[in-house]
This record gives structure tokens, C-alpha cells and sequence, in this order.
């Protein structure tokens, strides 16, 4: 037996240990407690989230794990960045739970690639390049994670873009009808449906439960980062403050996002159309000289003509 299959027989059998281990201990009562937060979560929920809009994260699996994994986040820093992206997101899970589940992705990828390491060093095929799969997989599947986090946030911000000048128009139509603006809002959190509707109930249950409506409207500005939501948000509040008609602020801005969605999608095609020029210039301009001469070519070479 070589040394390197005695190492593979060692990894295989340690990891049974250590997985033994943790699942023991995972099930140690300080360890396996729910939080109080977790604990008291049902009995305040009817009274600061009456319509279930704010959605409960899971349970994690270690709650002790969870609580020293989120003083490892602070200390190393960039827990607000990921829970900006998070908001943006709209997924329910913190910037430890993201981190964990990241951890999870990472440590998935290096179980997978020892056993496959492993798995080729007991059927005898030994190779040097089989020890750089674990972290290869490992480093892939924590950036998979990140991706993923990343492409949900632009694909969320842009569909609020999307949405933006339809709501500003719907909440000038209320305005002009004699509704207030959080009547107004609350009107459209309960017609409309989307990513942005979410949005504007989550400003409606946060200036019922203690909030004032100008910072409801300026944390989700901050939140989402929207730069078309956060100029008409910033105009809302504005005139709020100087007691200007709200109605025409909000066609005025409904008109700038039309704009601003015009001259995106004009960008977009004139990108579209220098993407679509690489196919014509890589595929079907060589294909049509090379039938235009490629029958001369083989005509000389047969001395016909």
C-alpha cells in the first residue's frame, strides 16, 4: 500500500469521524436551543407584521454556529455590502446566513473533489493533479454563490426600474383623486403586483409601526439602490418638506423613468447591434468567400480552364 493511498484511507475515515461529531454536537442542547428571537417571534408577529409581509428566515441549523459565524462577519467587516445585496435581492436571509450557506457551497466543492481525489487514489490511477481538485471545487462553489447572489440583485433592481414609472403614475392618479400619500401607497400595495409593490407595502407596515413615511421612503432608497427610485423618493420627501403638490412631483417623475427606460433600451440595442455584427464578420463572411473561392481554387489545381 503507498503512501498516498494510506493518506486517502486517512481523510476517508477522519471525515466519518468529524462528521459523527458534529452531528453529535449539534444536537447539544446549548447548541441545538432556538434563539429568543426565534422564540418569541409568533406571539409579536400579528401585532408588528399583521399580513405576513416580512418573511420569516429559516432556522439555522446550529444557532450557536450562527451567532459566533456573525461575530466573525463583523469583526472581518463587509456584512453591510451583503446585506445590501440581500435587500436588493429580496432574499430573506442575513449576511450570516449568506455566509454560512456560502461556507456550505465552498465545503460541498471540497468534499466533493476529495472524494474524487480519493476515490482515485484507492482504484490505484494516482495523480499529483487530483490533490488541487478540493480547493479548485471548494473556491468554485463559494463563487458560484456569490453569482448567483449578484445576478438576483441586478435582475431584481432591473425589474423595479421596470416597474417604477407605472407606480409613480398610479400614486399621481390617487393623489389627484384626494387620497393622502400613504393612502395612496397602502392603494397600491394592496392593487398592484411585483418587486416594487413589495416595496412600497414594506414603507406602508414600517410608517404604521412607528416610522415616519420620509424615512420609510429613505430606507428604501438606501436599501435597493435604485438610482431612478432613489431621485424620485429623494423629490417625494422634498416636497413633503415643502409642502408642494405631491401629484405633479410624481407625473414629472414618472416621465423622467420613461425617459431614462427609453434611452436604456436605445443603449442596449446599439450594444445588441455590435454583438450581432460578430457572427457576420467570424462566420458568415469567411463561409461566403470561401464558397466564392474555393471552386477556382479546385478548377486551377485541375487545369480546367
Amino acid at each position: 500500500m503507498s503512501l498516498l493511498t494510506e493518506i486517502s484511507f486517512a481523510i476517508v475515515l477522519g471525515g466519518a469521524l468529524a462528521t459523527g461529531i458534529l452531528l453529535a454536537a449539534g444536537r447539544a442542547p446549548r447548541w441545538a436551543a432556538p434563539s429568543l428571537s426565534r422564540r418569541i417571534a409568533p406571539y409579536v408577529r400579528d401585532v408588528a407584521d399583521p399580513r405576513g409581509l416580512t418573511p420569516v428566515a429559516a432556522v439555522p441549523l446550529v444557532p450557536g454556529l450562527h451567532a459566533g459565524l456573525g461575530r466573525l462577519l463583523i469583526r472581518m467587516g463587509g456584512a453591510e455590502f451583503v446585506e445590501r445585496r440581500l435587500a436588493q435581492a429580496g432574499w430573506s436571509a442575513d449576511a450570516v446566513a449568506f455566509r454560512a450557506r456560502q461556507l456550505g457551497w465552498a465545503a460541498a466543492g471540497v468534499v466533493v473533489g476529495a472524494a474524487v481525489a480519493v476515490g482515485v487514489a484507492v482504484w490505484g490511477v494516482a495523480n499529483p493533479g487530483a490533490a488541487l481538485l478540493a480547493p479548485l471545487l471548494g473556491a468554485a462553489g463559494a463563487a458560484l454563490c456569490e453569482v448567483r447572489l449578484t445576478r438576483a440583485a441586478r435582475q431584481r433592481r432591473a425589474r423595479i426600474e421596470e416597474e417604477l414609472p407605472t407606480v409613480l403614475e398610479f400614486l399621481s392618479l390617487c393623489l389627484s383623486a384626494g387620497e393622502g400619500l400613504r393612502d395612496a401607497l397602502r392603494r397600491v400595495g394592496e392593487v398592484g403586483t411585483g418587486e416594487l409593490t413589495a416595496e412600497v407595502r414594506r414603507v406602508v407596515l414600517d410608517s404604521g409601526t412607528g416610522s415616519s413615511l420620509a424615512d420609510a421612503l429613505a430606507s428604501v432608497a438606501h436599501r435597493l439602490d435604485v438610482p431612478a427610485l432613489t431621485r424620485a423618493i429623494d423629490h417625494i420627501v422634498a416636497a413633503m418638506e415643502r409642502g408642494a403638490p405631491l401629484a405633479q412631483v410624481l407625473q414629472d417623475q414618472a416621465a423622467d423613468a420613461r425617459e431614462d427606460a427609453k434611452r436604456g433600451l436605445i443603449e442596449l440595442a446599439g450594444r445588441k447591434e455590435i454583438v450581432m455584427l460578430l457572427p457576420l464578420v467570424f462566420l458568415l463572411l469567411p463561409l461566403s468567400v470561401l464558397f466564392a473561392v474555393f471552386p477556382g481554387v479546385v478548377m486551377l489545381r485541375l487545369g480546367v480552364g
